[in-house]
């Protein structure tokens, strides 16, 4: 584990952003609240804001902290719900991983609710949007970055032996 003891308490954000990819008819339900197990994105809120203070019982090394804050919002179009989730502090270490873990048990929060209904979905796309605070300053992610300005809705199939993704994949395997 680093040492942290000698940095500089300051304050410090981070924002990191994930999709749940999904048909239509899915964020219909959702948005109307029509899912059989209740208020989906008001149960993905609280998952997300616990799982943000557990991070460091489930990522190994992760320095437990502080949490100051913690936001979870959703942006809902027609094939995907956006989670952002912003963790602020006052500490020695970023909250990165906070923010992170945070988007994703959102995320996973959002598929268990709804995968009666739509066994297709997708979560993808997480990825560290902003952090602020400590020695190494602010880091805003370019939104061209992504992948055909795309995200995983411009990968095509995800099966196969396509290597989609230019990594060198054997998707069979």
């Amino acid at each position: 584990m680093v040492d942290v003891t000698p940095k500089e308490v300051t304050h410090r954000r981070a924002i990191a952003r994930g999709k749940v990819f999904m048909q239509p008819d899915t964020t219909s339900l959702i948005a109307r609240g029509s899912v059989t197990k209740g208020d989906v994105l008001a149960v993905a809120r609280v998952a997300g804001i616990q799982a943000a203070k557990k991070a460091p019982d489930l990522i190994p090394l992760c320095h437990p902290l502080l949490v100051g804050s913690v936001f979870i919002n959703f942006r809902i179009e027609d094939r995907y719900i956006e989670v952002e989730a912003q963790v602020e502090t006052v500490d020695r270490t970023g909250v990165e991983m906070e923010a992170l873990t945070a988007c994703t048990v959102a995320a996973l929060t959002i598929y268990d609710m709804c995968k009666s209904a739509d066994r297709s979905m997708v979560i993808g796309d997480v990825t560290l949007w902003e952090k602020t605070g400590g020695r190494s300053g602010t880091y805003r992610r370019d939104p061209l970055a992504d992948i055909d300005g795309g995200g995983l809705e411009g990968l095509g199939g995800l099966s196969g032996t396509d290597d989609d993704l230019g990594l060198g994949l054997d998707l069979d395997d």
